[in-house]
């Protein structure tokens, strides 16, 4: 089977572009004309919030719109960040995580995405009053019980590691997959975010721990729990002192050769996608067609 390539939206909408983002479906129709194979959907405003598309008939518009411009849907991120994170005392009073959770999910079947997005939405220092153990401990039985509602329709469930959020260490991230111990749950691998735990150990607590082999051994570390991939390069700072600066491909310091050898191969990734990943790039609507270019060589050599 062949890998497939798309690219987020919500590097359109986010950062640089918040006060003047592309219109979800400008996004979707320059996409088809550039021949991607999908769309990877953020949903948050001002594109497909699930609150203002209530309607079925509002998301089957959103669906039609993108089958007519010869796209799939790759995935789908969700606005967690609103709201207080799994492991937070708040998460757990009333079921109010795995109703925040179903919310999405029906958005996610609604549209047709394959995959449903989760991160840990609080930063690596911690969550006030809460010790990390019981934070781990809290964020794992959640997601455990997510995976299985999410089964249950057919949607895989994916976590992102990133800098700047709790579980950052190559370690941590190991630990917590496994965990959660459920056929269902695996790690969304961004190569970006990868180098930056592995390889410069930002924003990590106390002691930092880094890999020698860098991003291609940290894939190796989880290989059989990588269940989607974002693609995109890192010059190892951070945005805004937060999270990985996604640069454009060719501009920062991964080997993709590597990369992908140790993603596709050694990790035994299985998916059908590959999406880039242009988060908070300031000139993102101009260097899609350069990103997608860049790839298609290395869709010859390891997406076949």
């Amino acid at each position: 089977m062949s890998v497939k390539l798309s690219i987020g939206s919500w590097a359109y909408a986010f950062g640089p572009y918040e006060s003047n983002p592309v219109p979800f479906d400008t996004v979707v129709r320059q996409l088809g004309a550039y021949g991607f194979d999908g769309i990877e959907i953020g949903a948050f405003r001002p594109h497909v919030h699930p609150d203002d598309y209530p309607m079925k008939a509002d998301r089957e518009k959103i669906k039609n719109l993108i089958r007519a411009n010869g796209l799939e849907v790759s995935g789908m991120a969700a606005d967690f960040w609103a709201y207080p994170g799994p492991g937070t005392d708040e998460a757990q009073k009333n079921d109010s995580y795995i109703k925040l959770f179903k919310k999405n999910l029906q958005l996610a079947l609604d549209l047709g995405a394959p995959a449903l997005r989760v991160d840990c939405v609080n930063g690596p220092d911690g969550i006030p009053g809460v010790e990390r153990q019981v934070a781990f401990d809290r964020i794992v039985s959640l997601w455990r019980k997510c995976a299985q509602i999410a089964e249950d329709f057919g949607v895989k469930l994916v976590w992102e590691f990133e800098p700047g959020f709790l579980f950052n260490k190559p370690s941590e991230v190991v630990n917590l997959v496994k965990a959660v111990d459920h056929p269902n749950f695996s790690v969304l691998f961004d190569t970006c975010h990868a180098y930056m735990c592995a390889v410069v150990g930002a924003r990590q607590p106390g002691q930092k721990e880094t890999l020698p082999g860098g991003v291609a051994e940290f894939a190796r570390m989880l290989k059989g729990h990588i269940g989607h991939v974002h693609l995109i390069d890192s010059d190892g700072t951070l945005h805004g002192n937060e999270t990985s600066t996604h640069r454009p491909f060719g501009e920062g310091k991964i080997n993709f050769d590597e990369a992908l050898t140790a993603i596709m191969k050694d990790a035994e990734f299985t998916g059908k996608w590959w999406t880039i990943d242009l988060c908070f790039w300031p000139e993102a609507w101009e260097v899609t067609r350069k990103a997608q270019e860049f790839l298609k060589p290395y869709l010859q050599k390891y997406g076949r």
